[in-house]
């Protein structure tokens, strides 16, 4: 292929960079390689795209190239014979195959990041309607203050691997139906890192980091409820070799209240009054989360209604505006009444025209007492 066009051959410009070339590659070698696709004819393409992409994946070759030379020039074997050069890098099929990056050979950091942590928050109605500012114990990882996140004990340092040359990887390089190919593996003996620590720091014992209890200060939104979950970035662990941290997730729990019934941003709770209040009307007296405040109950209200006081609800989280206080009323009937009283009601049944003699109610009427019972029990 000395007089071979390079660029057409990976359909690709002659100022195509060097992500263009590859993913034409890529492209190209999902559909021609061997184990894809058998035929002679493909495998003798396969071996055309790979020969090109050896040169112009290559600044030294592509250039060399560019300029009329020969890019194999006392390279050894060639590329005629087995379509690779020697050590062309078999990590750059696999590429396009599994889509690895090649920025991610090499030898990788000990900083890692750290892991998320999570606890939980208990808070009251008041706490979770209106937010809170709480100061809370964490017992978290932190960077070791002997060896600063080095895990290498103080006056030392890491030592370069001797196996992989600092490289954090062996290379092996055989033969197969391809020519000659290398493959690549993280150095057993340095674990990847290509440095070795000899003298690990005693506080830390080589991690980089300790556990320690801090306490953190926390402002909680007004609106939250239960389940609410709230991020802190950065506020996890310290990841290992004094690498960045995680975060740390606040769980909120509401706790029961005595009087009110929580459904999102709106306040339930019932109140008794008398018959006689729910007939006459009345001002009742009520709790809020904002204090005690007078309500108007009107006359003749039923057992069952709902008084609404607006905005005497839960802030909304993140909004403005607050949630409504929904009472529910609920009417009492006396169990008991003395002579006095009844003789009362037994007038004010006359009064009504609601009093019939036993057995002789008119279709579709009640005796006073059954329908006091049925709106007590909000029928």
């Amino acid at each position: 292929m000395a007089n071979s066009d390079y660029y057409a051959t990976l359909g690709v410009r002659r100022d195509a960079s060097q992500d263009e070339i590859k993913k034409a590659y890529r492209r190209l070698a999902r559909e021609l390689h061997p184990d894809v696709n058998p035929d002679p004819e493909t495998q003798d393409r396969f071996k055309e795209i790979t020969q090109a992409y050896e040169v112009l994946s290559d600044p030294n070759k592509r250039q060399m190239y560019d300029l009329g030379g020969d890019p194999f020039a006392g390279a050894g074997a060639g590329a005629g014979a087995g379509g690779f050069g020697a050590g062309f890098p078999f990590s750059d099929i696999m590429d396009a195959f599994f889509g690895t990056a090649a920025g991610t050979r090499g030898p990788r950091s000990r900083a890692r990041r750290g892991r998320n942590a999570t606890i939980r928050v208990e808070l009251d109605l008041r706490e979770t309607a209106f937010g809170t500012t709480r100061e809370l114990v964490v017992d978290t990882a932190v960077i070791c203050d002997v060896c600063h996140g080095a895990g290498a004990a103080s006056g030392t340092h890491p030592d370069t691997c001797d196996m992989c040359n600092g490289r954090g990887e062996i290379s092996q390089v055989t033969r197969s139906f391809l020519g000659q190919v290398m493959t690549s593996r993280p150095c057993p003996q340095c674990g990847g890192f290509g440095t070795i620590i000899r003298h690990p720091c005693q506080e830390c014992s080589g991690d980089g980091r300790v556990r320690t209890r801090r306490t953190i200060k926390v402002r909680i939104p007004a609106g939250v409820e239960d389940g609410t979950h709230i991020q802190l970035a950065g506020e996890g662990e310290v990841g290992p070799g004094g690498g960045p941290p995680g975060d740390l997730f606040l769980e909120i729990v509401e706790r029961a209240h005595e009087i009110f019934e929580r459904r999102g941003d709106d306040l339930h709770c019932t109140v008794q009054i008398p018959m006689t209040a729910a007939a006459l009307g009345t001002v009742l007296t009520v709790e809020t989360l904002d204090g005690p405040e007078d309500i108007d109950v009107r006359p003749g209200t039923q057992s069952g209604q709902v008084i609404t006081m607006y905005g005497r609800g839960v802030q909304r989280l993140n909004e403005s505006g607050r949630g409504d206080l929904l009472i529910h009323v609920n009417v009492e009937t006396p169990g008991r009444l003395d002579a006095a009283q009844e003789e009362l009601l037994r007038e004010l049944s006359k009064l009504r025209g609601e009093e019939r003699p036993p057995g002789k109610f008119a279709p579709g009427q009640q005796s006073f007492f059954s329908r006091l019972r049925d709106a007590f029990n909000g029928r």
